[in-house]
């Protein structure tokens, strides 16, 4: 061995490791309240999947993953590629539930490790078991490793995998010896980089498909007998000291009292990346006070990364319509609540002479709240020279302005419906996921999602 391990072999490593720690943290006990927030995520990572599905992208990640059919198929299959087909759907609308302080996606990764495992490991205790584990491991993780990793990692891709191979483990039924394995496999493996972001390609979508099947795999391997580092987070050459230099492994397994962290993760309803939703949140406001009006002039006043991310003035694609800052809050002004058809790319030109009279500043006091509160404001000037103005501390969706369980059903049903699943297999979906909670058949929700694998049509046919 040469190099900086060479350095430690006379030192005595540590008796318990982050990755240990962090299992005993896990062992806490799950609140019915708890299961329900589960079971919701859930609902919504569903609704977000159906409609990934059936755009192109969607087709084309499924088809590279290998799956014949639609995805849904490969629920309970226990195979890593139909978790790698389900991995990458459900992020592409970009209404993937999000969780500020961690920066990252979880629902992506967790539900689809979680569905896709063995359907004799499916129970609705293990299930909501396994989502409220994943959630808490990932986002723990995720708030540790600092802000100067997302600026080049993307931090659902570099730390889900950890997440993953929690929820994996949980249903396994690993040890905590084999749970540390598995985090110590898929965190080597971790990737992500953020370069996918500045061209108009779907790498992004592939970071989430891969991450999901390889924190499956990794406990699969770790059941198989490997053994993974127990020191992969902060070991001399682990994560931490590699590539998160500006976090911290300790803060992973700090706040122990805290609740879980799913009750604090933010539902998207707008399907845009969620650095913009905050000034979609005040264009909706301000848009009851213009009355049809032109304005002279919009001013957007946000945080750093919502600038860094989303000043995109003159968009091409449908990805980057959705992360346009400028076409977003056009879209808002002109029409209200936005929808999916807003940000194809043939209906760019309807809002390209508003984009124009769009500026955007950096708040400081946006910044200085971030990422701990997403806001923004808005200030407009109208044709006489009158100023409006609106602004949003958190965004709709966040635990300071949550969306009720009857907006997120209501988005469920939106999505599902842009995807063209009728309503009865709707219904049953629905009836199956929210019924986890609440001593259901989990064999209830299984064929509910082979129901739609088998009959629901294609927005082509």
């Amino acid at each position: 061995m040469i190099g900086p391990m060479s350095q430690q072999k006379n030192s005595a490593p540590p008796l318990v490791s982050v990755s240990e720690t962090l299992m005993k943290i896990l062992a806490r006990p799950i609140t019915q309240a708890d299961r329900n927030q589960a079971a919701l995520h859930l609902l919504d990572w569903l609704g977000c999947a159906l409609a990934g599905y059936e755009t192109e992208t969607g087709k084309l990640i499924s088809i590279g993953a290998g799956s014949t059919s639609h995805p849904f198929g490969g629920v309970g299959s226990g195979r890593p590629d139909a978790i790698l087909a389900m991995g990458g759907l459900g992020s592409i609308l970009e209404m993937d539930d999000v969780h500020r302080t961690a920066l990252l996606h979880p629902g992506p990764v967790i539900m689809p490790v979680v569905l896709g495992s063995n359907r004799d490991q499916l129970t609705p205790e293990r299930i909501l078991g396994a989502i409220i584990k994943g959630y808490e491991a990932m986002i723990r993780f995720g708030a540790a490793v600092g802000k100067g990793h997302y600026e080049f990692f993307h931090n659902t891709a570099t730390c889900g995998g950890l997440g993953a191979a929690v929820a994996a483990s949980h249903l396994l039924g690993l040890s905590q010896q084999q749970t540390t394995s598995a985090i110590g496999h898929a965190t080597s493996l971790a990737g992500g980089l953020w370069q996918c972001r500045h061209e108009p390609v779907a790498t992004k979508h592939l970071h989430v498909a891969e991450t999901a099947r390889r924190g499956f795999q990794a406990a699969r391997f770790a059941q198989a007998g490997l053994a993974g580092p127990r020191f992969v987070l902060e070991g001399p050459q682990g994560y931490f000291t590699a590539i998160a230099k500006g976090g911290s492994a300790a803060s992973v397994t700090e706040d122990t009292n805290r609740p879980w962290q799913i009750n604090d993760t933010s539902f998207k309803p707008w399907p845009a990346c969620r650095h913009t939703h905050p000034s979609i949140d005040a264009a909706l406001i301000l848009r009851q006070q213009l009355c049809g009006g032109v304005p002279k002039r919009v001013e957007i006043r946000t945080f750093g990364d919502a600038i860094i991310f989303c000043d995109k003035p003159n968009p091409q694609t449908t990805a980057e319509a959705m992360f346009s800052l400028q076409h977003a809050v056009a879209v808002a002004l002109l029409d209200g609540p936005p929808k999916l058809e807003a940000f194809e790319p043939s209906e760019h030109t309807t809002y390209s002479e508003l984009r124009q009279l769009i500026h955007i500043t950096e708040g400081e006091g946006f910044s200085n709240a971030y990422p701990a509160h997403f806001g923004a404001e808005i200030l407009i000037e109208l044709a006489d020279g009158e100023l409006i103005k609106a602004d949003v501390l958190d965004a709709w969706g966040d635990s300071e302005n949550p969306m009720s369980e009857e907006a997120v059903i209501a988005k469920f049903r939106t999505m599902s419906t842009w995807a063209k699943i009728p309503a009865d297999a709707q219904n049953k979906l629905l009836n199956a996921t929210l019924g986890l909670a609440k001593k259901g058949s989990a064999q209830a929700l299984i064929c509910a999602m082979r129901l739609i694998e088998t009959n629901a049509p294609t927005r082509n046919s």
